[in-house]
Parts: C-alpha cells; structure tokens; sequence
C-alpha cells in the first residue's frame, strides 16, 4: 500500500509539476507570439511610409522630367523640312532633305514592306495606344538581368518622338519624356499618319532617310517592285544604319535580313518555306553596284561636304531639321577649282588625285574646295579635308624657322651653317636635294633654296616641344600617340596632315600671325528664326614679327626660289613648295623609279587669300613623276591668277616691330655696313627691333679716292674744265673742290654730284693747283690733285716772242711743275697746246715751251703714260703743263 500510495502521491506530485510546466510553457509563447507580430507591425509601417515617400518622390521626379521635356509640335512632325544653302552672296546653292528623302503616304506602302517594319519594330502597333506594356515588361526583365539599356521597348511612336524631339542616348529620363509625349502623338495623329512619320524620318544609312529613298538607292527600284529579301533588309536597317548598309557591309547585312525574316514568320507574316526561300538569297545578289548609283556631279559636293561636317558637330540633321545655312562659298571660285581638277590636259592620268582648298586670308573663310578628281560618290574621300599625307618641306616655316624667330627672335640674315649632318644616334645621314652643302648662310638663303640641314638644325636648337607646340597654335593636329623628332622639319611625319590644315597654318603668316580656324558656315538660321554665329574666334598666335619676317622669306621663294612656277605677276606671294620622298626600303619594295615621289605640295597667300595644293596618287606605292611633280604649282598659279584678276592686292605691311638695315656681306655675324662700304658689297635685311646689329664693319674703313683728274683750259673764255672717275658704288657720294693760286691756302669752290667742274675766271700769269675729295656722309678720302701752271704765259707775252716750236724734252729745259698731290707722275703729253698769241707752234712734248701762234703744238715725244720724276700731277708726268686746254682720254 504505501508503495502505491508513494506512488500515487509521486504521480500527482509529477502530474502538478507538469502542469505548472505547461503553463509556463504556454505564458513564454503568447509572449514570443507577441513580441514577433509587435515587430512585423512596425516593418510593415516603415515600408508603407518609406514607400509612400519613394511614390511620392519617384513622382515628383517624373513630374519634372515631363515638365522639362520639350513642346509637343505637332507641324514639326507632319512633314521633314529640308535645309538650305547659300553661297557667300547668299544666293541659293541647293536643298538637302528633299534630294536625299523621298516621301511616301501609307497608302503607297506595300503589304509586304509594311509587314516586314512591324515584324521587325512592333508587332503591335495598331494594339497599343503608343505605349506597349507587354513589349515594356519583357524589356525590364532584360534590363535587369543584362543590364540597363540591353533592350529597348521603344514603339514605333516613340521612335517617331525620338526622330524629332529626343536624343539617342539611354537614360531613365529619355524614356519618362518619350512615353508622355508618345501618348500626346497617338492623340493627335491616326496610326496610319504615325506609320507614315516613321518610315519617311528613319535613317537608312548613306545619308539616305526614309524606305522610298533607301529601296531606290541600294536596289534601284521602287516600293512596289521589292521582293521578300528586298523588304526584309529595308526593314533590317534601321537599326543600324551604318552597319548593316548592304553596299558596304554585305555579310552584316545579311544576317539582319535573316533575322527580320525569321521574325516575319514567328508573327505570321509569312510561311516557313518562304523565309527560309528568301535566306537562301545573299544580300550581295540583291544590291545595285557603286557604278549604278545616280551621283549629281554637281561642283559643289566637297564644299557641301565640309558644311555638312560642321552642322553634325553642332548636332543638327541637314537632311531633316529645316535649316537655313548661309556658307562663305565663292561660286565663281568653287566652279574654277571644280574646272581645275575635272577639265585639265595637264595630269598625266585619269588616277592622279588632287586636293585644293582656298580660303581669305584675313579671316578663315573657305572660298572654295577641290575634294578629288574624277568623284563618282556623294560624300566619299575628300582629298582636301580627309587626307593625310606627309607633308614634306612645306612645313620648314611652321616647325623650324617659325619658332625660331617667335622665341630666340631671329633675323632672316641668321647664318647656319650647311654641312653634313646625320640625324641625332642615328647614321642615317641627311641630305640635301642636290646632294651638296652651301656653307654658312643665312636663314632666307636657306628657306629660300629649301635646304634641309639647316632646318633641322633650326628645329633641334629651338626643341621639339616648343616646335610642336608653335604648329599646334597653327590648327595642326598630331595624334595622341605621335612624337615631333627631327625629321618632321622636312615634313617626315608619322601620319601627316591635310590641305585643310596647311591652308589655315599658311594664312596665320600672312595674317599678322592671327589664326582663324578655317570655316565653311557663316551662320545657320534654325525654323524657330534663332540664328548661330559660326564664325570662329580669332587668335593671336604669334608675334606681328615672327610673321612678317617669315613672309617675307617666303616672298623670295617664289621670286627667286624653289616656287618660281606658282609665281603671279604683279601680285605680292609668299609660299612654300613641298615634297615627300621615298625610303630605300619602299623604293626596293615598290620598284620606285629615279625622281619618284609619293606627294607633291604648295601652299601660298596673298593679303587676300590663301591656297594649299596636293597631289599624288590615292596610294603612296604609286609614285608622281615629272612633270606631274609640279602640278601643285602650276594649279596654284593657275587659281590664284584667276582670284586676283582684277582687284587690288597689297603687299605685306611691315610691322613697327620690325626695321631695316643695310648689312655688309660676308659678315659673320651680321654687321652693319659701314659708310664707306661699296654698294655691292650690301645686302638690306630685316631684324627685330632692338635686335639688329650695332657693331660697324671695317672691312671698307676709307672712302676710295677719285681717279684720273685731268684739267683743259680755255684761254679765250679763261675757264678751266676740270674731269675725274670715280667707280666705288657708295651711294650719296658728292665731290668737294678746292683751289689753290700760287701756292696759297687751299679754298672750297664747289661742292658738287657731277664728276666735272668748270671753274671761270681763271686768268694766266698764275699758277693754279685744284684738289677733288670724295664725300659721304661729311666723310672725306684723299685728296687727288691737278695743276695749272699759267705764270708763263704772261712772260712770253712780255719778251714778244713770235714764235717757238719748244720742241724741248724733258732733258734739256723747261720749267717744270712738281706738284706734289699723289705721289704719282702719270706721263700724259699727247695734249693739244692751244695760243692765241702770235703765229707759233707751241709744243709741250716737254719743258714748258709755250707756242704764241695759233697753231696746235702736238708732241709725241717726252714721257708718254711714263711715271716720270719730278712731277706728281694725275694727268701729266714728266711734262710740264702748257697752257692749252687738256682733253682727257
């Protein structure tokens, strides 16, 4: 019993523990219940407001994007609005938009075409109401788990807001405005309109918009002739245009006609068996070739070329945005170059290309551009913009010479020295055209002649950096990876550069070193009336003087120089010739003849324009040979004869910075000529102010005396004639005359520019000496000195003498006349003795025998052209002077 009663009571006991047990057990779990649906609540609060908040701010977004969104213009998207051209005149030139569009209404659009648009763009276009939400969904999913902007969702009404309205790029924005403006689309136009829209403002590639414009272009046919493949890769290229253009990228194109067929048969459009008919058939087949294409040969298509550059860079559409571009074309000019590439016997080949651009000089605007010869293609290469070709010696003023005088502000009369040379660690020698050196001479000899060892050394003293940095204020461009080195002095470039960029370069020199970016447009007036400046902002990008001085070396090349052919007469021109050559290596491998060069430039300017010129064939492998070689200048002349027919072109103006000095020749460095330096021995060279010369030459320290003095006299009229030479070539140079009677002081009778004298009043019985100086500049050379003895006369006159043959030498009698001018006896006695006194002979062979007839003494004998003794006068030596008159030889 107690056993079962220990266990009864151990039972309750246990059952009692139990139940407290549970109840705990049941109070701990109403409490975890509890506390989980507490926090649950307050989760849910959190993300009902932080929700309402997202709502409310996702909201106010999208409220903003649409509120900025541009103005809904219903007239802007009912018709595509060509843009017009005019020339400098602002006469028409001609529209694009209506030559590159073709528009067609829906109701001329085929099944079959249409079908393949909505296949291919949105099957459910005539469903939605310009927003598909199925399409949408099926895009997000995309987009999240490839990434934003894997695949679009874009309707065809969207795609018709973007055309007119938005830009292309992918942003949440983007979308937000395109959707609210779609919805305005689908209330205002039908679906049929919207289709409409679309097909006619979609880029098809090659500049062609619109399916009727693209279908004639790459299958020369219309809409209704189309076949299934036809349709399949108009609808295809949308997409991308530029890509999937079947004339340029056949095999691309192709597999997106497959795919818009495969597309066409998963929507129903078409059977298996025809998809699979239509796949079979490559793109390749189907197309016209470039030969079949229509191509209006118009002599505007490079100009219009460049116009349509600069429009895309401001982010127009010229076939499509209604605008009015008023261009700096000179039609005349434009049809002369035009005439210059296409009509002219003087290329050698139908394969030779050229390149031309024309520009003002003052300002940058292009007058005309000479894209190619012989273009078959709307918009392709354009030798003039698009090129890149070594641009040989043309560029010695912009790498070499210019920066040389814009920094270490060189004279043209800076002397280099021409020797051999090889370029820096290097044995690869440079050389010379002709294979010579010339020395040391001065940079305009240099430039003048385009010797290259003098450029580059020019080039290497003022530093590579500096030299790139000069040519990149020029508008030329260099590639990131490119490096200036030695020889892109003599135009040895890694890539090269264009006529374009050498024009602007080139004008900057001829416009007091003020760049203008070359420039097509003077202005675009878009539909809304607002116009846009196009013309560039001018810059100083070197010194007045850097560019007047390089002008005027560039001058000498053209009168005197390498540029003879592309000289103009009566027009000032500054220019520069150029040509490129070939490797060793490339000669061997292209089989390169003597003489063959891969290009062949000039670039030269007026102050009223500018002209750059290559030419060459489209690949380097075919070398130019004379005379083809000199084609560029011979187009030059030819364009810029034609430019300055008729109008006034001065010359360049020197600038204030800049002087002129007369500098004697041979000095090195440059000195000034002295007064007494000849005339041909000076050359008259231009320094910059405060950099010219101040050290005189010494070479020439005195000035030349006068030579062969020689006196006649006159008895009757008592004048003497005095005559002398004088060859030195100073200029200014006057003679001083001086008299002395009897052996008195020396006394100024004339000054005079004549090289004679007549002196009157000169009575005999006295003995006159005159004395001749040489002046420049009240400086004086040695005297030179003659002597007419007339004390004689008065004594023969007194002793009554009737007659005398005199016929005395120099042994027997005879006063003579020492006179002691030069110290030198010129032995002159084949004079004429002249009396009037009496009727004898007065013969002056020697002594002073004065004849008183009226009879010539002529005497040969004495000392002829002798240097005789005891008389120091120019004209008679070892003969004493009668009193005839003295006629010089």
């Amino acid at each position: 019993m107690s056993e079962q009663y220990k266990s009864r009571t151990e039972r309750r006991e246990k059952a009692k523990q139990e139940k407290s047990r549970n109840r705990r057990s049941r109070n701990t779990g109403n409490k975890e219940k509890k506390s989980f649906k507490t926090i649950a609540k307050r989760i849910f609060l959190t993300l009902l407001v932080i929700g309402f908040i997202g709502l409310i701010a996702g909201v106010s977004v999208v409220a903003y994007w649409i509120s900025d969104a541009p103005k809904f213009d219903a007239a802007a998207l009912k018709d595509s609005v060509p843009s017009t051209i005019y020339d400098m005149n602002k006469e028409k030139i001609t529209e694009l938009g209506t030559e590159k569009r073709d528009l067609v209404s829906f109701e001329e659009i085929p099944d079959l075409v249409r079908d393949a648009i909505l296949a291919t763009e949105d099957v459910r276009f005539f469903k939605h109401s310009g927003i598909d939400l199925i399409r949408l969904g099926g895009a997000v999913l995309s987009n999240i788990t490839d990434g934003y902007g894997s695949q679009g969702a874009s309707t065809l009404t969207q795609q018709v807001v973007k055309l007119s309205f938005l830009s292309n790029e992918k942003t949440m924005k983007r979308k937000v405005q395109e959707a609210w403006l779609s919805i305005q689309l689908e209330q205002h136009f039908t679906k049929e309109e919207i289709f409409e829209m679309y097909v006619n403002k979609v880029n098809m590639g090659r500049n062609v918009y619109g399916i009727k414009k693209a279908s004639e272009t790459y299958f020369g046919k219309s809409l209704d002739e189309l076949t299934l493949p036809e349709a399949a890769v108009i609808a295809g290229l949308p997409q991308r245009p530029n890509a999937y253009n079947p004339l340029v990228n056949p095999d691309l194109a192709d597999e997106r006609k497959n795919i818009v067929l495969r597309l066409m048969h998963q929507h129903g459009f078409i059977s298996e068996k025809e998809m699979k008919d239509a796949q079979n058939i490559h793109v390749s087949s189907l197309v016209v070739s470039e030969e079949e294409i229509a191509i209006d040969d118009t002599p505007y298509d490079a100009f219009i070329d460049k116009v349509i550059d600069e429009v895309e860079e401001l982010g127009y559409n010229i076939y499509t945005d209604g605008l009015e571009i008023y261009t700096t074309m000179d039609r005349n000019a434009q049809n002369k170059v035009f005439d210059l590439l296409n009509n002219n016997d003087e290329f050698s080949d139908e394969e030779i290309q050229a390149g031309i651009i024309l520009t003002d000089t003052k300002n940058g605007e292009i007058r005309a551009i000479g894209g190619g010869r012989n273009q078959t293609v709307k918009r392709g290469f354009n030798y003039a913009i698009d090129t890149e070709r070594q641009p040989g010696s043309t560029v010695k003023p912009i790498m070499s010479y210019g920066p040389a005088i814009e920094h270490f502000k060189w004279s043209p009369a800076h002397i280099i020295k021409d020797e051999p040379m090889k370029y820096t660690g290097t044995d690869i020698n440079i050389r010379n055209v002709d294979g010579s050196y010339s020395g040391n001479q001065t940079i305009r000899y240099h430039l003048t002649h385009s010797r290259n060892i003098p450029a580059v050394k020019a080039l290497k003293e003022v530093g590579m950096d500096k030299s790139k940095e000069f040519a990149e204020n020029l508008g030329i461009t260099f590639k990131p990876d490119e490096s200036v080195v030695e020889s892109y002095a003599l135009g040895g470039w890694q890539y090269g550069l264009s006529p374009l960029e050498l024009a602007g370069a080139f004008a900057t020199f001829g416009n007091e070193g003020i760049y203008n970016e070359p420039h097509a447009i003077r202005k675009i007036v878009l539909p809304d009336g607002r116009e846009i400046d196009m013309s560039p902002k001018s810059k100083r990008v070197m010194q007045d003087y850097t560019a007047f001085l390089i002008t005027d070396m560039l001058k000498d090349v053209v009168t005197s120089g390498t540029g003879t052919r592309a000289r103009v007469p009566g027009v000032p021109i500054a220019g520069k010739t150029g040509t490129s050559n070939y490797s060793d290596k490339d000669k061997a491998r292209w089989n390169i003849g003597r003489g063959g060069v891969p290009d062949s430039w000039f670039a030269g300017y007026s102050t009223n324009y500018t002209a750059a010129i290559w030419v060459g064939y489209p690949k380097r492998e075919q070398a130019l040979y004379s005379p083809d070689t000199r084609l560029s200048r011979s187009l030059f002349k030819e364009l810029m004869t034609y430019m300055h027919d008729g109008i006034d072109t001065p010359d360049f103006k020197q600038p204030d910075s800049v002087v002129k000095v007369a500098i004697e020749k041979g000095s090195n460095p440059p000195k000034k000529a002295s007064p007494f330096t000849p005339e041909s021995e000076i050359y008259y060279e231009y320094f910059v102010k405060g950099t010219e010369p101040t050290e005189v030459s010494t070479k020439f320290d005195s000035i030349p005396a006068i030579t062969s003095l020689s006196v006649d006299y006159n008895e009757n009229a008592q004048k003497a004639t005095l005559n002398w030479e004088y060859s030195s070539e100073l200029n200014d140079v006057s003679f001083e005359v001086y008299v002395s009677i009897d052996g008195s002081s020396e006394e100024l009778i004339s000054t005079t520019k004549k090289k004679g004298l007549q002196v009157e009043n000169v009575v005999p019985g006295l003995k006159y000496t005159f004395t001749v100086y040489a002046l420049v500049d009240n400086n004086k050379s040695d005297p030179a000195s003659v002597t007419l003895d007339l004390s004689a006369f008065i004594e023969d006159i007194e002793n009554g003498d009737q007659s005398d043959n005199g016929a005395n030498d120099d042994k027997n009698q005879g006063n003579k006349n020492e006179n002691d001018n030069n110290g030198n006896s010129n032995g002159n006695n084949n004079e004429k003795g002249n009396s009037n006194q009496g009727n004898g002979n007065g013969n002056n062979g020697s002594g002073n025998g004065n004849g008183q007839g009226n009879e010539n003494g002529n005497n040969d004998s004495g000392n002829d052209e002798s240097q005789g003794d005891g008389n120091d006068n120019d004209n008679v030596a070892g003969n004493d002077n009668d009193t005839g008159e003295d006629q010089p030889e």
